[in-house]
């Protein structure tokens, strides 16, 4: 029992401890690298197919609305394209019937609100003229030279748009003639898709992806349905107060605010911003600053009672995503990239929530329900589901 011996743990040398975190991070850059030019990539295809998939994405959101009468018509026996065809003429009977009411007050209400605008500039001209601008007429028609020939400059540029909006006028037909033959097909056939799925894609892929798109179709329905709800909360008691202030083209006011309320945050701010301008033109400061007053306490309703009570069954995104998807999808596309933002937001959240599922359940985690904090008990799963079931889905 003579010699000593000792354990000696060896350890790496600083060296090759940072070349390994080196590595480790330059594998990580290049895969970050590699998924951000696989969506660049798709966004592009998404692009140059953007004339195709406008209509189809419009016949969806479209269906969610037609979809529950039509299902409700086929569970009693109403075969499925009589059911269609019955809801699509319901729905463009209601949409002529709403531009046969407006219609007649614009063409009635716009000459007179044109003269009372004209009035609303000359009195600006004035308050800018007297103190504390005090703006002499040289500058004033400077300025005004200034714009009338930054306008004739332009006028090539302005013809072209003239000749551009004839063209998107005739697209614009075209969407909508596709749109309504794809609503009739979507809500004849549209059962029909997730079990095609299935026996295209087979176990475990037709799972995984019908259950996703099942929850985004879940979630979008949710969406315009509670919008469709809220806006027509919004518009009813904002037209309340433009009826009884007698505001000009109350109608129109109305309508633009129940169609506003699709776009969350940016139009309702645009349309009551809209309806307080043209009562200051037509009745003046005191029936604008009644008006702004309703809308404050009508939108002050919809976002601390309606919108936290009705959104929350339907889709869980926060107030800032919700803004910044409305902000990027106008930027990026106008109008209807705004309208098409928050759904698009919704079906991304799915897609993650869904992820998020996948991994847990693969990492034999539990994962807690919304809205509760992770505890000790995430890690131990309740029993494991069978290997080619989605997590959160039941087995086909």
């Amino acid at each position: 029992m003579g010699a000593e011996s000792s354990t000696t743990t060896e350890f790496p040398s600083r060296g090759k401890v940072m070349m390994s975190g080196l590595r480790s991070s330059a594998i990580v850059g290049l895969e970050i690298v590699l998924v951000v030019a696989a969506v660049w990539v798709l966004m592009w295809v998404l692009a140059k197919l953007w004339v195709v998939l406008l209509p189809i994405l419009f016949a969806i959101i479209l269906c969610t609305i037609l979809w529950p009468p039509v299902r409700w018509m086929r569970q009693r026996g109403v075969p499925a394209a009589a059911a269609s065809i019955v809801m699509m003429l319901v729905a463009v009977g209601v949409f002529a019937g709403v531009i046969g009411a407006i219609v007649p007050s614009i063409v009635d209400q716009a000459p007179d609100l044109a003269n009372r605008a004209t009035d609303g500039v000359k009195k600006l001209q004035d308050w800018i003229q007297g103190p504390p601008l005090n703006v002499q007429d040289e500058q004033l028609d400077n300025i005004v030279h200034t714009i009338t020939q930054k306008l004739q400059s332009s006028s090539t540029t302005i013809a072209q748009g003239v000749f551009s909006g004839v063209g998107t006028a005739t697209s614009a037909l075209v969407t909508i003639f596709t749109t309504l033959v794809l609503v009739f097909f979507f809500l004849k056939d549209g059962p029909k898709f997730v079990p095609w799925l299935h026996r295209t894609l087979g176990r475990p892929s037709g799972l995984h992806v019908g259950e996703v798109l099942l929850r985004m179709w879940a979630s979008l329905g949710g969406f315009i349905r509670t919008q469709a709800l809220v806006s027509f909360v919004d518009a009813a008691l904002i037209g309340v107060g433009l009826v009884i202030l007698d505001v000009p083209l109350a109608g129109v006011l109305i309508v633009v605010t129940f169609l506003g309320g699709f776009i969350p945050i940016v139009g309702a701010f645009v349309a009551g911003a809209l309806a307080v301008l043209i009562a200051l033109v037509s009745n003046g400061l005191t029936s604008a600053l009644i008006l702004l007053g309703v809308i404050l306490a009508v939108q002050q309703l919809e976002g601390n009672v309606l919108q936290p009570w009705l959104q929350s069954k339907s889709m869980d995104l926060h107030a800032t995503i919700v803004l910044l998807s409305v902000t990027l999808g106008g930027t990026l596309f106008g109008i209807t990239g705004a309208f098409l933002a928050v759904p698009a937001a919704s079906a991304i959240a799915v897609v993650l929530r869904y992820l998020n599922e996948q991994i847990a359940a693969r990492a034999g985690e539990t994962l807690p329900p919304e809205g509760m904090p992770v505890t000790e008990q995430v890690g131990v799963p309740d029993e494991e589901p069978p290997p080619d079931t989605p997590a959160g889905a039941q087995p086909a």
